[in-house]
């Protein structure tokens, strides 16, 4: 029901450190950087934060969680810890929720709109006679990888301003900003399918191996629900992943209002995906099913 951080080196809590930790249906987990630990508390992505060696404790007095668990505090300890407090907006569900909304709609789009065409040409024979032409596989590829894009920033774009429209949301940071990570962020997942469908001669097997890297990024990437407090291992491999990188950036941008270098290292990471499956895709490519 509640999430708490510790701040503390190393993963393993010991209950035993405090009479609190003992609380039932709180979700208590490790943390190290004090600093974002606060930032997060202030947006409501945890409910307290405790810090037993400093002997002091942070809720965020605008959070209805964060009294209750201050009442439940006092109730095992109403000395022995300092009260620090913070404050801020609470972001909305839908506010957090619609990048991941949008990057899901996109890597579906990438992935399964070029993974599928391409094998098909490749099954009708279309590609057989486009090797008989000057064609070159990367210009092939640059080709689909540019009109693809173009069709996904359209329609991101237009669900973008309707939700904007009829909903609304939070959007602290700059749009040019966004444009540029969410283009990035696209290509690198185009490239993904191309390269997931630069050797496979069936749809069937296509379809098949484009579910299990979609399912993986859907449930690891923080599509529906923040991977703030689970397992260290979890939250590393998730970051493999182009539209981890993606939604992290995009929600940086969106609720934190971060510049273009508060975002620089998933810009990077994606541009590097991006060179990296685009070389593949273009090595692996092959034009006809024989």
């Amino acid at each position: 029901m509640f999430k708490v951080g510790i701040l503390q080196q190393g993963s393993e809590i010991d209950t035993d450190a405090h009479p609190f930790l003992e609380t039932r249906y709180v979700d208590f987990f490790a943390t190290e950087d004090e600093e974002d630990a606060v930032h997060k508390l202030s947006r409501h992505q945890m409910d307290m934060l405790l810090d037993l060696q400093a002997k002091r404790y942070w809720i965020n007095q605008d959070s209805p969680n964060g009294y209750v668990l201050q009442r439940l505090l006092r109730e095992v300890d109403d000395q022995t810890l300092a009260q620090d407090t913070v404050s801020g907006e609470e972001i909305r569900y839908i506010d957090w929720l619609l990048p991941g909304i949008l990057g899901m709609n996109m890597m579906f789009s990438c992935l399964f709109g070029v993974g599928y065409v391409v094998v098909r040409y490749r099954k009708n024979g279309f590609l057989k006679r486009l090797k008989a032409t000057p064609l070159r596989a990367i210009e092939f590829i640059v080709a689909q990888v540019l009109s693809r894009l173009l069709l996904i920033m359209s329609i991101t774009a237009f669900i973008y301003l309707a939700i904007s429209y009829f909903i609304g949301f939070r959007m602290e940071g700059s749009h040019a900003t966004l444009l540029l990570v969410t283009t990035l962020g696209a290509v690198s997942m185009i490239a993904l399918g191309l390269v997931v469908a630069a050797r496979v001669t069936s749809e069937e097997l296509a379809g098949g191996v484009l579910n299990m890297i979609t399912w993986p990024m859907m449930l690891l990437s923080g599509v529906w629900f923040s991977l703030e407090g689970t397992n260290q291992v979890i939250q590393q491999a998730a970051k493999i992943f182009p539209l981890t990188q993606l939604l992290a950036a995009a929600r940086a941008i969106m609720l934190d209002g971060a510049a273009l270098g508060d975002v620089m290292p998933q810009i990077v990471t994606l541009g590097t995906m991006s060179v990296v499956l685009l070389a593949a895709g273009a090595a692996l490519f092959r034009w006809r099913l024989d």
